[in-house]
C-alpha cells in the first residue's frame, strides 16, 4: 500500500525536490524561528511550550461557541477515558491554561511569553492556509495600558523588519470595552433584523449569540450590507476611546504606519479594545501573515486572576511565502568545513577518529565512508559545498601525510599526519567570518 501525507499538511524537507515547494526547506524554516525567537527574546519574552491537545471545553470556553473554529474547525475526539478533547486550533488558550495551573501569576506582576509550534483546523487548503499549520506567538500578561500594545504591535512589525520583509499594511482597530461592546451590538443588531432574510445561515447563527462576529464575514453580500452598518468607533466609551488614541498617536511616533479599519473584529471571542492585523501583498486573499489583540477577561473567564492580557501570533507559512515572493534574502544553507575521503580499511579507520574529534571541537565535518574512487568522492565533496576535502589511502599513510585540498582554488598540500589535527583545526579558526557557520 502506498502512503502520502494527509490533505492539507506537508513535509519539511532537507532538499529542495521543485522549485516552487523551496518554502518547504528546513533550513529556511530554521532561519525564520530564530529571527522570530531572538527578537521575541531581546523584548523579554521567555519561552513557553504547551500540549497539542487540550480538554475540548477549553477552546469552546476562550475562542467561543459561535466561532468557526469551534463550530466548524477543530479536530475532535474522545480518549479512551471518555473525554472530549481537541487538538489546539491556535496558541493563547493553551498558554493561558498552563499560566493558571501552574500559577505563575504568584511569580510577579508582569508576565511576558512566546512559543512556537503547529497547530490544526479542518479548513479548505488553499495557498497559505493548511489544515496542519504552525505560528509564532506571544502573550503579555498583567498590564492594562495602551503602551504595552504598542509594544507588542512593534514587536510583530520588528520581526518582519528583521527578515526584511516589506510592503505590509497594519489594519488597527478597537472593538472597545464591555459597554462600548453591548451599545454597538444592540446597534447592529437593530440595523441588521430588517436584512435577516438576505444573511446567511451562520451570520443569523452569529445575530443570536455574537452579532460582532458577522462584521467578520466573507460573504461579498453581507460585506456590501454592512458598508451601511453603524461604526463601531461611534459607541466606544470615553476610556476605550483614549485608550485608541493613546496607540495611535505611539505608533505614529515608532514611525509603524497603519490604517484605521473599522470593520476589524478578529475571528476569536475573546478579544477587546485594541485587535491589529498585518496583511502581505503576496498571499492574496488570505493575505493575513499576523494578527492579535486585547484579551482583557479571559483569564478570569477561564478561572485565574482577573489579569489584562494582550498577544499576537503570525503563520510561519504564510512568512516563507511572503520572503519567497518578495524575494527576500535567506542565509545560505550550512555546509560541511571538510570533506573527509579515505580510500582503504586503514584510512577509514584513521579518517573515522579524525571525523569525531572534528566534530567534538565543533568543526563541521563529513565523510565518504564508503568510498572506492577517488573523482566520485572528490565530486561528492563539491557537491556537498565543502570548504576543503582531505584524501587519505594507503600511500599517503605509508608517507604519513593527507592531501588537503582547497575545493575553492583546487589548490592541494600534504600535510604531515603527526600535526593535521591542529592544522586543521588552525584553519577553521581563521576562517573568514562570512563563511564561519
Amino acid at each position: 500500500m502506498k502512503y502520502s501525507q494527509p490533505k492539507g499538511t506537508f513535509d519539511i524537507l532537507p532538499n529542495q525536490l521543485k522549485a516552487e515547494d523551496s518554502w518547504k526547506l528546513s533550513d529556511k524554516w530554521r532561519f525564520v524561528e530564530k529571527i522570530l525567537y531572538q527578537t521575541a527574546l531581546d523584548y523579554g519574552f521567555k519561552e513557553i511550550r504547551t500540549p497539542i491537545f487540550e480538554s475540548t471545553d477549553l477552546f469552546i470556553r476562550s475562542v467561543g461557541d459561535a466561532s468557526d473554529i469551534v463550530s466548524k474547525e477543530m479536530y475532535t475526539f474522545e480518549d479512551k477515558g471518555g473525554r472530549s478533547m481537541s487538538l489546539r486550533p491556535e496558541g493563547t488558550a493553551s498558554v493561558i491554561r498552563a499560566f493558571i495551573e501552574n500559577h505563575l501569576y504568584q511569580l510577579g506582576a508582569d508576565h511576558k511569553l512566546c512559543y512556537t509550534g503547529p497547530y490544526f483546523r479542518y479548513d479548505r487548503p488553499q495557498a497559505g492556509r493548511f489544515r496542519q499549520f504552525h505560528q509564532f506567538g506571544v502573550e503579555a500578561i498583567g498590564r492594562s495600558d495602551p503602551f504595552q500594545d504598542v509594544e507588542i504591535i512593534d514587536l510583530l512589525c520588528e520581526m518582519y523588519r528583521r527578515l526584511d520583509i516589506k510592503n505590509l499594511k497594519v489594519l488597527l482597530n478597537s472593538v472597545g470595552d464591555a459597554p462600548s461592546r453591548e451599545r454597538y451590538q444592540n446597534a447592529l443588531v437593530a440595523f441588521l433584523t430588517p436584512h435577516i432574510e438576505s444573511l446567511s445561515e451562520d451570520s443569523k447563527l452569529r445575530l443570536q449569540k455574537n452579532p460582532l462576529r458577522i462584521l467578520d464575514t466573507k460573504n461579498l453580500q453581507e460585506i456590501q450590507l454592512l458598508q451601511e452598518a453603524p461604526s463601531l468607533a461611534d459607541y466606544l466609551s470615553d476610556a476605550s476611546r483614549k485608550h485608541f488614541d493613546t496607540v495611535c498617536d505611539q505608533l505614529t511616533k515608532l514611525n509603524i504606519a497603519f490604517h484605521i479599519e473599522p470593520r476589524l473584529v478578529r475571528g476569536l471571542d475573546y478579544y477587546n479594545q485594541t485587535v491589529f492585523e498585518v496583511t502581505s501583498n503576496v498571499l492574496g486573499a488570505q493575505n493575513s501573515i499576523g494578527a492579535g489583540g486585547r484579551y482583557d477577561g479571559l483569564i478570569k473567564a477561564l478561572g485565574g486572576p482577573d489579569l489584562p492580557s494582550i498577544g499576537f501570533a503570525t503563520g510561519i507559512e504564510r512568512i516563507l511565502h511572503t520572503m519567497l515572493g518578495q524575494k527576500c534574502r535567506f542565509p545560505e544553507s550550512p555546509t560541511p568545513f571538510i570533506f573527509l575521503i579515505p580510500l582503504g580499511n586503514a584510512a577509514q579507520n584513521l579518517c573515522f577518529s579524525i571525523l569525531c574529534t572534528l566534530r567534538h571541537a565543533r568543526v563541521p565535518t563529513e565523510i565518504s565512508i564508503k568510498a572506492t574512487k577517488m573523482q566520485k568522492a572528490l565530486q561528492d565533496a563539491s557537491d556537498s559545498q565543502a570548504f576543503y576535502s582531505l584524501i587519505l589511502g594507503d600511500q599517503e599513510i605509508e608517507q604519513g601525510v593527507a592531501q588537503l585540498k582547497n575545493m575553492n582554488s583546487r589548490e592541494a598540500q600534504n600535510i604531515p599526519l603527526k600535526t593535521l589535527l591542529p592544522h586543521l583545526l588552525s584553519l577553521w579558526e581563521k576562517r573568514p567570518l562570512e563563511k564561519k557557520h
